[in-house]
């Protein structure tokens, strides 16, 4: 009988079998490509069309005398309409809530990060081809191409999840590909509390801030949960407040009922049409905004969020790469000067300083949980540095043998120098609040 390699199956297996299932999914696909009006396809249900892979696949299965149980003819069956429909080998990967991002190094290597750790799977392409098929499928659906003269394309699927695709001359060795996957279920503030992102305490400062309409800069690596967080905070905003979202590519998911969410365009072939995101910031401030919320500060636009910021959109907030608080207001400036204004630093620093009031650093740790290691409060220029004070930190104090990571947070004792601005704001806060210590891990 004919034992069709497992999914979850390690590379070395049977390569034989491999080979016999690939070119007998390979058969059945032309056989109903050549039997079956595409257009049609596309309007038929999956359960019609179903029934047409399964007629196809018995007949191809009596021709070469082949002995296939039912359940692997039905494993064929799906892995064939996956094909048609979806995105192929990837297609029970995107279906897996648990999988954060899906990494494929040319068509011999799938790999996937689950709650953090990254490893292999036995998914595979037939060849670079079948996998190159699956990116031009992607950026297809989204209105864009990838050839030889474009071989790079960032596009989003239709779950949110962002794609970004890079293939040969500039992909050395094969077609790579990249899914930053977002979950179906959108983390609540107190799924937050749950997985010890933060405790309730920074939380409830937190809250107040944005109530209170303080500007606030969010940091952190690849991967550390920034457009999480940011999720997170925009739950605080009162429901009556207008907001504008600027993004590269389209993944905030804010749970109000006045949102105008804007991406950003890329150019054309002819290296034209591309919209950014300083071009929608300008557009966003004639749309009457009481807040913007920019998904990533990446370049100029960066000058045009501060001016926002200080200039009757408080309560603005936005993403930034760094690895540090310290890191974060370096990279801002470096942002500002890309906006070519030969600004000197001494002005650049002095609007950061006076219109961000807060910095919250985001790190992913060696167990892969997230977690919110500095709440900072800008608290000046001193000898023309940005001065940044601690209010909540994490300390890592060691790491379990189960490999979790161990610590606590803490608050650091200081009051903030806009606590008044929090009470005149109808949200005081006790003092005592920024004295907690909660261990975890």
């Amino acid at each position: 009988m004919l034992r069709f390699p497992s999914d979850k199956s390690k590379p070395g297996g049977s390569s034989q079998a491999q080979e016999r299932y690939a070119g007998l999914k390979l058969r059945v696909h032309q056989k109903l490509l050549s039997v079956l009006n595409m257009d049609a396809v596309k309007a038929e249900s999956r359960t019609e069309l179903r029934r047409e892979v399964q007629n196809v696949l018995a007949k191809i299965l009596r021709e070469d005398h082949l002995p296939v149980t039912v359940a692997e003819r039905n494993r064929l069956a799906e892995e064939i309409l996956d094909e048609v429909f979806g995105l192929g080998p990837l297609e029970p990967l995107l279906k897996d809530p648990t999988i954060s991002d899906i990494l494929v190094n040319t068509h011999k290597h799938v790999y996937i990060e689950r709650h953090g750790k990254l490893v292999e799977t036995g998914v595979r392409f037939q060849n670079d081809r079948h996998l190159l098929h699956i990116i031009e499928k992607i950026a297809s659906s989204v209105g864009r191409r990838i050839d030889e003269s474009v071989p790079l394309v960032d596009a989003r699927l239709p779950d949110g999840s962002r794609v970004n695709a890079i293939i040969p001359p500039l992909a050395v060795d094969g077609p790579s590909l990249s899914i930053r996957r977002f979950g179906r279920k959108v983390l609540s503030n107190e799924d937050l509390l749950v997985n010890q992102t933060m405790t309730q305490s920074i939380m409830s400062f937190l809250s107040a801030c944005v109530e209170a309409r303080m500007n606030i800069l969010i940091s952190g690596g690849t991967g550390s949960g920034k457009t999480t967080f940011l999720n997170c905070l925009s739950r605080f905003i009162p429901p009556h407040e207008r907001v504008i979202t600027i993004e590269d590519t389209a993944e905030l998911q804010i749970q109000l009922d006045d949102v105008v969410r804007m991406e950003t365009r890329p150019p054309n072939i002819e290296g034209k049409g591309a919209i950014t995101q300083r071009q929608l910031l300008m557009t966003a401030l004639r749309l009457r905004p009481d807040r913007i919320l920019l998904g990533e500060a990446r370049g100029g636009e960066a000058l045009d969020m501060l001016q926002a910021m200080g200039t009757g959109v408080e309560g603005s907030m936005t993403t930034i790469h760094a690895n540090s608080p310290g890191d974060a207001f370096s990279r801002l400036e470096t942002m500002v000067m890309m906006a070519k204004l030969d600004l000197p630093s001494r002005f650049i620093r002095q609007q950061m300083a006076s219109v961000v009031h807060l910095l919250v650093q985001t790190s992913r740790l060696s167990d892969g949980t997230r977690k919110v290691t500095h709440v900072s409060e800008v608290a000046g220029l001193n000898d023309y540095q940005i001065e940044v004070r601690d209010i909540f930190v994490f300390e890592q104090s060691g790491v379990a043998n189960d490999g979790r990571v161990l610590g606590r947070f803490r608050g650091t004792g200081a009051s903030p120098n806009f606590l008044e601005r929090l009470r005149v704001s109808g949200l005081p806060l006790s003092p005592k609040l920024f004295e907690e210590v909660v261990t975890v891990g």
